[in-house]
């Protein structure tokens, strides 16, 4: 006997007075509301309900049961809540890359979100400029910029970003402004090591790419380094356009050979195959395609 359903049914017939109408409010058949309820009686060895020429009466002992059985289902359901709120929360680590300066611009406000409306999540933002392998380095999203390999990793694209030469408004009144690529080697030069090399700084063309040499006076680690020297007025740099928005917003920067810009950088968000995603990490990656796609306007 599955003594929890026949507390149930017991319950039943104790509020509606009736085997018939307890078995049209549990949708069951009224053979198996008196099957259940006899399994009932005869586990408690005692009488619960007694019929009278219209209905079923509580027995003593029955008012007694009931109120002990009211409470054995109340204490299921709220547990059956309990479960259900805690499978519903989110809980538990998530580890997530982005590249330094995207990051902390774009990415950390939506984990700052996610981290305030989740607040059993404990969350790991790894900000470098290279692809972190995934799976050796436990990480579960990744944001990356720039053309993704063939490989198990689902992914979602979110915008693009663009390569960018700019260089202070003081600066190309002093030196003036460069037409064609060709004439940055009359300029003064700030190569951000992860986005330029030293043979030059690559442009698109007709065929293919054509590597225009730039003497680089100064060549720094990050971009943010390279853009406060543009800003500055050391000379022409090169970095994409998320990071130096800022700047170009703010009339510190001017954008140059805009018409000569590569094609746009893909931006997507990652995660490694394997099945439907957790609902953790469902929750992250839809949150953050939805931002970066805003940002980004993609």
């Amino acid at each position: 006997m599955d003594q929890l359903e026949a507390m149930r049914v017991f319950a039943a017939v104790a509020d509606r007075g009736s085997l018939s109408a307890a078995a049209r409010a549990l949708g069951v058949p009224v053979a198996s509301v008196s099957r259940k309820l006899a399994a009932l009686e005869a586990h408690t060895d005692a009488r619960l309900l007694a019929r009278t020429t219209r209905r079923m009466a509580l027995t003593e002992a029955g008012r007694r049961y009931l109120d002990a059985v009211r409470r054995v289902l109340a204490a299921v359901e709220e547990a059956d809540r309990r479960v259900a709120a805690d499978a519903r929360e989110l809980r538990g680590p998530l580890a997530v890359t982005a590249p330094l300066v995207f990051g902390r611009l774009h990415v950390l406000p939506i984990v700052t979100e996610f981290l305030r409306a989740h607040p059993r999540v404990d969350l790991q933002l790894l900000l470098a400029d290279r692809n972190v392998e995934m799976i050796e380095a436990g990480i579960d999203v990744a944001v990356r910029i720039g053309a993704l390999p063939d490989s198990s990793i689902v992914a979602q694209r979110v915008g693009s970003v663009r390569r960018i030469t700019c260089a202070s408004p003081a600066y190309l009144r002093e030196r003036g402004t460069p037409a064609a690529p060709e004439d940055l080697a009359a300029h003064d030069g700030i190569a951000f090591a992860m986005l330029t090399s030293g043979d030059g700084w690559p442009y698109p063309a007709r065929r293919g790419t054509r590597t225009v040499a730039v003497r680089a006076r100064l060549t720094v680690t990050t971009a943010e380094a390279a853009i406060d020297a543009a800003v500055a007025g050391l000379g022409v740099t090169r970095v994409l356009s998320y990071q130096a928005a800022a700047e170009l917003a703010a009339g510190r920067l001017v954008a140059i050979l805009e018409r000569f810009e590569p094609p746009a950088l893909p931006v997507h968000v990652l995660h490694a195959e394997g099945g439907a995603p957790r609902p953790k990490l469902r929750a992250f990656t839809t949150l953050a395609a939805a931002r970066l796609r805003a940002a980004l306007r993609a």
